[in-house]
């Protein structure tokens, strides 16, 4: 969520702090500053909504100094405002925030009796103003920063800047991220490598609990008990890390067009020439496993939902998939022969992490799928499963659902291969139809021009239903959740055969109706659905193959065609229409597709 960053520098940092955060922009932001030490001086600038605003301020209102941190803020206590934006100021500290800090009430009682006054409702100005307590009882930057960080209960990143030290940031990590990055002569902070990429490829991850005293000269490292640690630093792929519109318009345009290569990437990196399927390490043998587990939020959970279908269906696996935010809180028994696996593009979901370490000495296997193999989940999983969709900026995923689905199928097919439930000539059928998936995507991306008419006509409404049977009831799920995301307009999704149970009352022609149907087995169920929708008077966008087309007729409202392919890997196609039906939507309505008002692309808060 918030964007952190931190540089003792050689050069003038307040242009690089923008810059890295301009790198951090794709989380989501409302506010966002930047705080020097300039000849001893620790002063801040500060500006509401986007960057430009706060490099326009600079510009008029310069910050010197060669050591800084910087912020972008999404709002958790109080709206976004100048004086609820980081980095915080108490005296001779300066602080900015990624996390909730669940006791600010009670630590404000403790500096307010110490005659320190507030200026916001924020939980981030209590860690400032219990950091110049300390100070004013005497003790030196590192050490009041230690106190102040020992009384915080919570999920947090910070970092530290402190009046008449230009040689020093104190950061810490509890349930949020953060990585120091290392330079010659120089030394960095910040949320994920992204903000870092242009400075250093040399980046030391810190682990739950650390904390870091950070200098020109290097770092220290201590663990939540205080011990010195040694964290290992780690070279990053700078590839990964280019952000970049290559030519398009937005971001989430770029990423939809991506996706075949991506997909193909995931598919050669699993699937061996002759068609065997390989995991890294160790592997996982699925003989053992009883009942599978699957966590995870938002898309990702449409992912796992998905894969349900794949794991009882071929594997034979009862399968149950939970809500990350509701999973620990349930409670729920995880047995002996139960696979724990856990979905999430960033490898940092608050929730999904809280979910795993749950899940930890009581399932058999931690299995996570992420895109970031330096991750917290990543880390802490017994076997974590890259899904290459290489770095992903705009806030609605796109080929990241895709790559995740397409790992989620290939695990699937390993299932029910060392279970017994498939053989080899019907794995070769099915990887035989994971290959063709790439060439598919191609065809379904030519559809473009045909669905941004489409998509036009769809933006003047104010709501509109999604419908899909079996494999495509979650890619319905998932289609009113990328139109409502990025385009506001209010977008509901059912299993079709739901339709009679309560929202046929919704159905009238002001409310479009997306059908999404493959002519596969449950086809004519679909047809049938669809047929009570236009009885009365809904009108249906029907997206399907030609044999679905021809045979639905012509009395439906518009038509998108896909290309026919097997019924096991429709989601996987099914996905780009209904990710270029809501990037056109936006567009037409002209909301911030990349960056959508509220949303956040990693939620590391709870």
């Amino acid at each position: 969520m918030c964007g952190i960053v931190g540089v003792l520098g050689k050069n003038e940092v307040a242009p690089i702090l923008v810059e890295a955060l301009r790198r951090l922009e794709y989380r989501g932001y409302d506010s966002a500053g930047i705080a020097t030490v300039n000849g001893g001086v620790l002063d801040r600038r500060r500006a509401v909504g986007k960057l430009v605003n706060l490099s326009d301020l600079l510009v008029h209102d310069s910050l010197p100094g060669h050591s800084g941190i910087g912020h972008t803020r999404w709002a958790t206590h109080g709206g976004p405002s100048v004086p609820n934006a980081h980095p915080h100021k108490a005296g001779p500290v300066a602080v900015v925030h990624n996390g909730i800090v669940e006791n600010y009430r009670e630590l404000r009682n403790v500096v307010a009796k110490a005659g320190l006054s507030f200026e916001t409702e924020t939980d981030t100005e209590t860690v400032a103003l219990l950091t110049q307590m300390f100070m004013e009882q005497g003790m030196s930057a590192k050490d009041a920063a230690f106190a102040t960080i020992d009384r915080l209960e919570g999920a947090f990143a910070l970092a530290f800047l402190f009046d008449g030290e230009e040689d020093l940031i104190i950061a810490a990590r509890q349930g949020s991220p953060l990585a120091i990055g290392h330079g010659d002569g120089e030394m960095f902070v910040g949320s994920d490598a992204i903000a870092l990429a242009p400075m250093t490829d040399q980046i030391t991850y810190l682990e739950e609990g650390d904390r870091a005293v950070v200098t020109r000269a290097g770092v220290e490292i201590f663990d939540h008990v205080g011990r010195r640690a040694n964290r290992e630093m780690r070279q990053i792929q700078m590839d990964a890390a280019r952000v970049d519109k290559a030519g398009h318009k937005h971001f989430m345009s770029k990423e939809i067009a991506e996706q075949p290569a991506v997909i193909s990437n995931a598919i050669n990196h699993y699937l061996a020439d002759d068609d065997t399927i390989t995991l890294p390490g160790d592997g996982l043998d699925f003989s053992t496993i009883d009942r599978v587990v699957m966590v995870a939020c938002g898309t990702a959970y449409y992912a796992c939902l998905t894969a349900k279908y794949w794991f009882e269906q071929v594997a034979r696996i009862p399968v149950e998939v939970d809500i990350a935010s509701e999973f620990r809180y349930r409670e729920p028994p995880i047995g002996k022969g139960t696979l724990a696996l856990f979905v999430s593009q960033s490898g940092e979901t608050a929730d999904t992490l809280a979910a795993l370490r749950y899940c930890q000495e009581k399932a058999d296997a931690i299995v996570s799928v992420v895109n970031v193999p330096e991750s917290s989940i990543a880390r802490e999983s017994d076997l974590a499963l890259p899904i290459l969709a290489g770095t992903e900026i705009g806030v609605a995923s796109t080929k990241a659902f895709t790559c995740q689905l397409t790992v989620l199928l290939t695990l699937a097919l390993k299932a029910a291969t060392d279970r017994g439930e498939i053989d080899a000539e019907t794995l070769a059928e099915h990887v035989t139809a994971l290959r063709s998936v790439p060439g598919a995507l191609n065809i379904a991306l030519s559809a473009e021009s045909k669905i941004q008419a489409t998509a036009r006509r769809l933006s003047e409404s104010r709501d509109i239903l999604f419908l899909g049977r079996g494999l495509m009831y979650p890619l319905a799920l998932e289609g009113a959740l990328k139109l409502k995301e990025i385009s506001y307009i209010h977008a509901e999704a059912y299993a079709s055969g739901e339709l009679k149970h309560g929202p046929i009352a919704l159905i009238d022609k002001h409310v479009p109706v997306v059908v999404l149907a493959p002519y596969d087995s449950l086809f004519d169920k679909s047809v049938s659905n669809m047929q009570e929708v236009m009885a009365r008077k809904g009108k249906v966008l029907l997206i399907s193959d030609s044999e679905g087309l021809a045979e639905a007729g012509t009395d439906v409202w518009d038509l998108i065609e896909m290309p026919r392919v097997a019924e096991l890997v429709t989601p996987i196609l099914y996905a780009v229409p209904a990710q270029l039906l809501a990037y056109h939507t936006a567009v037409a309505k002209g909301t911030d597709v990349d960056q959508p008002r509220n949303l956040a692309k990693s939620v590391t808060v709870e």
